[in-house]
């Protein structure tokens, strides 16, 4: 027995973008319509969305309020009540993020590429690369050549979280993040540790195979962007925080928010970045973009929190490998 709602689940198809939805529906239409007039016809219809992304025409900047008609995807973790020492209640949530308020609790972002259909942004890389679980995961690890991760971590509030993560080495290439928190090492709850006790744990560890589970940052999210025929998102940032959203521009048609601090494009770390650079990183970064945001709420409390072990110039800001 199927229910109505089942059938219904089955035939929704996911997209990474607006303009992905909008080129799908186009070519379904016009797949049915070659199928009506010649049934034994049912080559699909794939030169659309090649030329789509760059007939988007430019618009100019134009402060966006945050209660925009975003559709924000719901509740991030499955049970969270606080984020280093920040308490993320409902309460506490509809009063200073109520965007991301959901009654169906859906799962924020989206991971993996499972059944997405992106007739435009399915060959970029960078979306492959800006890719958010919104969930616990598993990282393995082996220690380069000196013994060491490339990690440094801080205990705040009972939990522990990194800090840093160093070009190049173990812990960027197994995708550890600014802000990720780790609780288990090895099969070791690491709640109420120390910085100094974790650390230690990490140098004796052995060379090989070092297992941690690893929670994502909170209300972090992937939104997938494609440049208009100028070469823009639509977005115009200041400290690597958004603050003014193009009207018409993609960014704007896919929910982007003022008040969220950028924490990658296309999955490089762009945490101590300056505009500028950003910017340069998005002018390269191909048509489509990735960018992955965070609250600036949540993004200045993980700084404040981290100050004294935040060290941006050691930061990995390297170009991930999918």
């Amino acid at each position: 027995f199927t229910s109505t709602r089942d059938t219904i689940l089955t035939k929704m198809s996911l997209y990474p973008s607006l303009e992905d939805m909008k080129v799908d529906q186009i070519l379904q239409a016009q797949q049915s319509m070659v199928q009506t007039t010649n049934p034994n016809n049912s080559a699909p219809v794939s030169n659309l969305g090649d030329s789509y992304a760059s007939s988007i025409p430019s618009a100019p900047f134009l402060p966006l309020p945050q209660s925009s008609s975003a559709s924000p995807p719901g509740q991030v973790y499955p049970v969270l009540a606080e984020y280093m020492g920040l308490e993320l209640s409902e309460a506490v949530i509809r009063e200073n993020l109520p965007e991301y308020l959901q009654v169906n609790h859906q799962v924020m972002g989206w991971s993996s590429g499972r059944g997405l259909v992106a007739p435009v942004s399915g060959h970029s890389v960078g979306r492959k690369r800006g890719e958010v679980s919104n969930a616990l995961r598993q990282v393995v690890l082996c220690k380069d050549s000196a013994g060491k991760m490339g990690l440094r971590v801080k205990a705040v509030n009972k939990g522990v979280f990194v800090c840093l993560v160093t070009k190049g080495s173990p812990a960027a290439l197994g995708g550890l993040r600014f802000g990720d928190q780790i609780l288990q090492v090895n099969g070791a709850n690491l709640a109420g540790y120390s910085s100094d006790k974790v650390h230690e744990i990490l140098k004796k560890a052995s060379v090989n195979d070092v297992v941690m589970v690893v929670r994502d940052r909170p209300f972090e999210r992937a939104v997938t962007l494609h440049k208009d025929s100028a070469g823009l998102v639509g977005i115009d940032i200041r400290d690597g925080k958004i603050v003014t959203i193009a009207v018409n521009s993609s960014a704007a048609r896919n929910g982007l928010l003022i008040d969220h601090n950028l924490l990658e494009v296309n999955g490089q770390n762009v945490v101590g970045v300056k505009d500028k650079e950003i910017g340069t990183i998005i002018q390269d970064g191909g048509n489509v973009i990735t960018v992955t945001i965070i609250p600036s709420l949540i993004y200045d409390h993980i700084v404040k929190n981290m100050a004294s072990s935040l060290v941006k110039k050691m930061m990995d800001h390297s170009i991930p490998t999918v």
